[in-house]
């Protein structure tokens, strides 16, 4: 005999889930807005309504007036049915923001990691210190993020190749979810950085680019079909390790535990933060962070040109190489080196790749205000929540 008691519990989950999907991403609407919106009937539309008010995430917040008819009540998911916490995790400095479902941050902290030799116990206590300031328990997030260095091993979550954060350890990823008694995800921080450039910047809506981050070090994000491409290992991007003709290879990648790598060679050795502060040096342009280097030589006008010719050459060999094999249409250049750079640095090195390559890229500055990092987090710690208030 054929089973169908499912069926209608099916379809109002199916309609549930279209509602909150449609007030979340567009924001306040009257029941007849979400019934054209969604193809539910009036009826229909009601019924949706009424179950989630029933069960606390949708709220009548005001009124739009009609034509000739009353007043149509406004609609607006709960902010405060879930909460969530992203985390940037650096070598000198945790930040991390508490998020309401809407997305609207409520609380945002740092948190100094000096002097601790194991990231957890900081960790916890910077999300403690923002459940603190957003006046809520840790109990009330819904999905928490972790943004850092390194290459995160998809099979345990573990974050490995973080050369200067010794205090990712094996087992802490295990040790974090235990700690605060829910999931936990930790990705890399560059990967994070192109889901808020997607989101809110130079890639905006965007399925194919890919986003080099030139500051500290060199990484790469790599974004096709709409979803970040991490590889079979976790490694994707890690573009630093890139060989190019005429510097060294990298060599003693793998090293005993407690001992620093030795990282002089491949592509990170042309454009870390080091390399570019020497390379500005050498053309007059002395500062104390590469950022300040690149901002210098801009300023310049003309006399900071073969500065910013020499940069945009060695970035070339990188995103020549990149859009050979995946030609993702956009590269944009972020962190503090991009950023400083502009167009007078974009501009340099898309001529610079059509050189020496049969692909010309449009390439732009990263355009997400704030820090990236911190809210590809909380983007990614939202879709985790709200994934688990549409299932729930």
């Amino acid at each position: 005999m054929e089973r169908r008691p499912g069926v209608p519990r099916l379809l109002r989950e199916i309609n549930d889930r279209a509602a909150l999907e449609l007030l979340l991403s567009t924001g306040p609407m009257t029941r007849g807005q979400i019934g054209d919106l969604t193809g539910l009937s009036k009826v229909t539309a009601s019924q949706t309504l009424a179950r989630l008010e029933e069960r606390g995430l949708v709220q009548v917040v005001g009124t739009q007036a009609g034509g000739r008819g009353p007043s149509a009540a406004l609609y607006s998911v709960v902010p405060s049915s879930a909460y969530v916490a992203g985390l940037e995790v650096g070598p000198g400095l945790v930040s991390a923001a508490i998020a309401d479902i809407n997305g609207r941050t409520v609380a945002e902290v740092t948190f100094d990691p000096n002097g601790h030799d194991d990231l957890v116990p900081v960790i916890h206590a910077a999300i403690m210190k923002a459940c603190r300031s957003a006046k809520l328990s840790v109990a009330r997030l819904r999905g928490v993020v972790i943004g850092t260095p390194g290459v995160v091993d998809p099979r345990t979550g573990d974050v490995r190749y973080a050369f200067d954060l010794p205090g990712w350890h094996e087992g802490s990823h295990e040790a974090l979810a235990g700690d605060l008694k829910r999931e936990v995800t930790i990705e890399n921080d560059v990967n994070l950085a192109a889901v808020a450039e997607r989101a809110d910047g130079a890639a905006k809506g965007l399925d194919d680019f890919v986003l080099l981050w030139a500051s500290r070090g060199l990484g790469l994000a790599v974004m096709l079909g709409g979803k970040l491409h991490r590889g079979r290992s976790g490694s994707a991007g890690e573009i630093g390790y890139l060989a190019v003709p005429g510097v060294p290879l990298p060599e003693e990648i793998r090293t005993a535990p407690g001992r620093l790598p030795s990282l002089a060679g491949g592509l990170q050795s042309l454009v870390s933060a080091e390399a570019v502060t020497e390379l500005a040096r050498g053309h007059g342009f002395g500062a104390a962070t590469a950022g300040e280097c690149v901002q210098l030589a801009v300023a310049a006008g003309e006399r900071g040109e073969p500065m910013l010719d020499e940069l945009a050459q060695r970035l070339a060999l990188g995103v020549a190489a990149v859009c050979v094999i995946l030609d993702p249409g956009l590269v944009v250049l972020g962190g503090e080196v991009g950023h400083a750079g502009g167009r007078a640095l974009t501009s340099r090195v898309e001529e610079a790749v059509a050189r020496i390559s049969p692909v010309r890229p449009e390439v732009a500055t990263s355009t997400v205000e704030g820090n990236p990092v911190l809210r590809g987090a909380v983007l990614a710690a939202l879709h985790e929540a709200r994934e688990e208030l549409f299932s729930s």
